[in-house]
């Protein structure tokens, strides 16, 4: 038996996944009441560029926003959600939403170290003024984490001429999503821009001298220091709500193909969803705008009763020192790369990430159409044969078997 359309539908996080819910709904038609509650304070914006462009000062909070108010949507912003019943949404100005469908949008924050001192952490645009402001201040940045956050980071602060330092507990920047070689690149660019980056180390103590600068220690010896420093090291997702709902929980929500979790009508998408891996078996968690954006709209989709497909394979990007990357499918540090266009030397390639034979992903700067094109082979669940890749392979027809 379908389940019948809800009349109300509340969405808690008012991120670009609870945004794109939202328009997603009206788009099909929903004509029901829609509350979105975000605890920001900002109206639906590109979180993208807090890294970027917000970070450099380049582009203001209004030039960034999602796109305008949707119809008949009630914005409630810089309001928490506190507690979630059968039936209502609890929040902490004590004004309840109803609803018959809920979708978690709650997102994710960034993970902190237990270190003593003043920090700056950096995941929304209530972070970035301080930042910024601290930076110029300062003249110089300690960034611990070399992910992709804190090489952003990095990058945009260089641009604001200050003297900066990253610090990568692993033996390699980007060591997530990266091979070996990409990640070289990557140590390449930031020290042809100034930035001193160093690996393998594993930060253990933080203290403030005399002249009020923060010097670094790491647990071989080492140390640095700088008058701000930046903790990047990694996102949590924001679970809790689910938790407390007694939803099923992994290392995000629990949620089937169609973003429904363990409980019916309830639905979560985006950063805190773990959603089944079709391709490779298993599940795992998106945390980039792609990911939260299709995930959004096919939760919408499904609290309507539309058949809402398959889940995209993920992707995207990022922009360090004008140098853009992008990054599909399930890429990995031990994954075998074979680099099909171009020189990951010239900063201009696209590289495969193979899997036990299985073409998984892969990652590439300047060819965004081969990274679209890889994207839809990974999801015809195709085997690549290895030993036709090469230049222009993915023009050759021939290059797929079945």
């Amino acid at each position: 038996m379908s389940t019948p359309t809800p009349r109300s539908i509340a969405i808690i996080g008012s991120g670009a996944t609870g945004y794109t819910a939202a328009k997603t709904l009206r788009a099909e038609g929903f004509t029901g009441s829609i509350t979105m509650v975000g605890s920001e304070q900002a109206a639906p914006y590109r979180r993208p560029t807090v890294s970027k462009e917000l970070l450099t000062g380049t582009k203001s909070i209004d030039q960034v926003q999602l796109g305008n108010p949707i119809d008949g949507v009630d914005v409630r912003s810089g309001v928490t959600a506190v507690g979630v019943t059968d039936s209502a949404v609890l929040l902490d100005d004590g004004d309840p939403v109803p609803y018959d469908a809920l979708l978690l949008a709650t997102g994710s924050r960034a993970r902190q170290l237990d270190l003593p001192g003043h920090v700056f952490t950096l995941r929304g645009v209530a972070d970035v003024e301080p930042l910024h402001a601290d930076i110029l201040r300062t003249g110089s940045l300690l960034v611990i984490g070399g992910g992709l956050i804190g090489c952003e980071a990095a990058a945009a602060a260089r641009s604001l001429a200050a003297e900066v330092t990253v610090l990568e507990a692993a033996s390699a920047p980007l060591n997530r999503i990266a091979p070996a070689a990409v990640s070289q690149m990557y140590r390449d660019l930031h020290a042809d821009n100034g930035i001193e980056l160093h690996t393998d180390v594993a930060v253990t103590s933080l203290e403030t001298l005399s002249d009020g600068t923060l010097r670094a220690t790491a647990q071989d010896g080492r140390s640095w220091s700088a008058g701000t420093v930046l903790v990047s090291v990694g996102s949590v997702p924001n679970v809790e709500l689910g938790v407390d709902m007694g939803l099923e929980v992994g290392s995000g929500i629990l949620v089937d193909a169609e973003m429904r979790t363990s409980t019916p009508n309830v639905y979560a998408a985006g950063d805190v969803a773990e959603v089944p891996n079709r391709i490779l078996g298993g599940t795992y968690r998106s945390e980039h705008w792609n990911g939260a954006v299709d995930q959004a709209t096919r939760a919408a989709r499904s609290m309507l009763g539309v058949p809402p497909g398959d889940l995209d394979v993920p992707w995207g990007w990022s922009t360090q020192h004008g140098l853009n990357v992008q990054f599909a499918g399930w890429t990995g540090p031990d994954d075998e790369y074979v680099v099909v266009r171009g020189s990951i030397e010239d900063r201009r390639f696209t590289a495969c990430a193979l899997r036990d034979g299985r073409l998984v992903g892969a990652i590439g700067v300047g060819y965004p159409k081969d990274i679209r094109q890889i994207r839809s082979l990974i999801a015809s669940g195709d085997r690549v044969d290895r030993s036709l890749l090469g230049e222009d392979w993915l023009d050759q027809p021939h290059a797929v078997v079945r």
